[in-house]
C-alpha cells in the first residue's frame, strides 16, 4: 500500500489560496494545491495535502508546543498567571518576534479551546519615536529610504533596523566611531546587524544602537499587549531575543521600561503572561503543529 504524505511549509510572503510567491528569491511561486494534485511525479504523487502557511505563523503555531523550560518569564509568575487564565477564561495568544525582519501574529481558541493562528503584517506599523535622538532617527531614515511621512517599526527593529540605528548615530557622532569596527561594519552586508550586537560594550555606538533598538523592540511588544491583552500568552520570539536576553530580562532593563511605558494603561500589562522564547526552532515544530493537524482532519 502507498504511503500517505501530509506535509505543511512555512513560507516567508502572503498565502493566498494555499499558495505564496517568494518575492525574496525571484517571485518563485509555491502552490500547495499543485503539488497534492501531482500524480505523475515520483517524490510527489504520494503527497495528499499540502499545507502553505506563512513563515511567522509557524511561528505562533510553534508557540502552542512549548514546554515551561523553554521559555524566561519576563513578567514574575507568567505561567502560573496564563494558567489560570486556561482554567477560567482562555484568552489570545501572541507571538512577536525581531529577526531579520519583525514578524507578529495571533492566535484566538474556539469553544474547545482549540488555537487558530493568523497572519498580521504588524512589523509594518508606524515607528514611534520615544526620545529626541529618536526623532532624528525618524528622519534619518525617512530620508534614507525616500519616504515623506513615516517609517516601519520594524526599519528599528530587526537586524537591518539595528544596522540603520547604527549608521544613523556614525553620521549623528562621528567623532565616536571606532573606525577599524566601522569599516568591518560597512562590508558585512546582511550580516550588519550582528557586527553591530557583537560589539555594544558600554560606552559605544555600537551600545547605543542596541539600547535604541531594545527599547523600541520593548515598546512595540507593549503596545501588542494593549492591542490584544493576550491572557494566553504573548511571547517575544525571533532570533534577536535568545541572543540579547541580557538586554531584555529584568525589571529595569532598556526591553521592559519601554515595555511598561504605557500611560494610564501601563497596570494593564501587568496582567499579561510575557515570555522570552528561548529556543529557535518555532517554526520548525509550527509546520510540524500543522501538519500533524491537517492529518488529523483526514477520512473525517
Amino acid at each position: 500500500e502507498d504511503s500517505v504524505i501530509v506535509g505543511c511549509l512555512a513560507c516567508a510572503g502572503a498565502v493566498r489560496n494555499n499558495s505564496v510567491v517568494m518575492t525574496n528569491i525571484g517571485d518563485q511561486l509555491i502552490d500547495g494545491n499543485a503539488i497534492a494534485d501531482n500524480s505523475t511525479d515520483t517524490h510527489l504523487k504520494s503527497v495528499k495535502v499540502c499545507k502553505i502557511i506563512n513563515d511567522f505563523v509557524a511561528q505562533g503555531y510553534g508557540c502552542l508546543t512549548l514546554k515551561k523550560e523553554e521559555v524566561e518569564e519576563l513578567t514574575p509568575n507568567s505561567w502560573k498567571m496564563m494558567e489560570g487564565y486556561k482554567e477560567s477564561d482562555p484568552g489570545p495568544k501572541v507571538c512577536i518576534g525581531a529577526g531579520t525582519g519583525l514578524g507578529q501574529c495571533f492566535l484566538a481558541p474556539d469553544s474547545a479551546g482549540q488555537y487558530t493562528c493568523f497572519p498580521s503584517e504588524g512589523g509594518h506599523v508606524e515607528f514611534n519615536p520615544r526620545s529626541d535622538i529618536e526623532i532624528k532617527l525618524r528622519e534619518y531614515i525617512m530620508s534614507k529610504f525616500d519616504y515623506n511621512s513615516r517609517i516601519s517599526v520594524e526599519r528599528v527593529v530587526s537586524g537591518m533596523g539595528l544596522a540603520n540605528v547604527y549608521e544613523f548615530l556614525s553620521k549623528e557622532f562621528p567623532d565616536k566611531v571606532d573606525k577599524e569596527i566601522h569599516a568591518e561594519f560597512e562590508a558585512a552586508g546582511d550580516m550588519q546587524g550582528k557586527v553591530v550586537a557583537v560589539n555594544a560594550k558600554e560606552g559605544t555606538l555600537f551600545h547605543q544602537a542596541m539600547e535604541i533598538m531594545i527599547s523600541a523592540y520593548g515598546s512595540e511588544v507593549g503596545s501588542g499587549a494593549l492591542k490584544w491583552i493576550p491572557t494566553g500568552g504573548l511571547y517575544v520570539t525571533g532570533g534577536l531575543t535568545p541572543k540579547n536576553i541580557h538586554f531584555i530580562r529584568g525589571e529595569n532593563s532598556w526591553f521592559m521600561k519601554a515595555y511598561k511605558d504605557k500611560g494610564r494603561l501601563s497596570k494593564v500589562l501587568d496582567t499579561v503572561p510575557l515570555f522570552a522564547v528561548m529556543t529557535e526552532d518555532l517554526g520548525v515544530r509550527g509546520a510540524h503543529y500543522c501538519a500533524a493537524l491537517e492529518n488529523s482532519h483526514l477520512g473525517k
